[in-house]
């Protein structure tokens, strides 16, 4: 039981960042514009450090479910 409340808290949290942060990245935007959407994916994952916390979530979901 537990572990469904801390994969769902982890889910929530996921959530508020990429609704506060990513939603209306400039940097996304222009990125997606002038080099296409995965070019904009890639900084988001590998050089935005609100791409590194998500990606700490996601490593925690997993190793969670294991």
């Amino acid at each position: 039981m537990t572990t469904l409340i801390n994969r769902k808290k982890i889910l929530m949290e996921v959530g508020e960042i990429l609704d506060t942060y990513c939603t209306e990245c400039l940097v996304k935007q222009a990125l997606r514009k002038d080099y296409g959407k995965n070019q904009a994916q890639s900084f988001c994952i590998n050089e935005c450090t609100v791409g590194a916390e998500i990606k700490i979530l996601g490593d925690q979901l997993v190793h969670r479910s294991e």
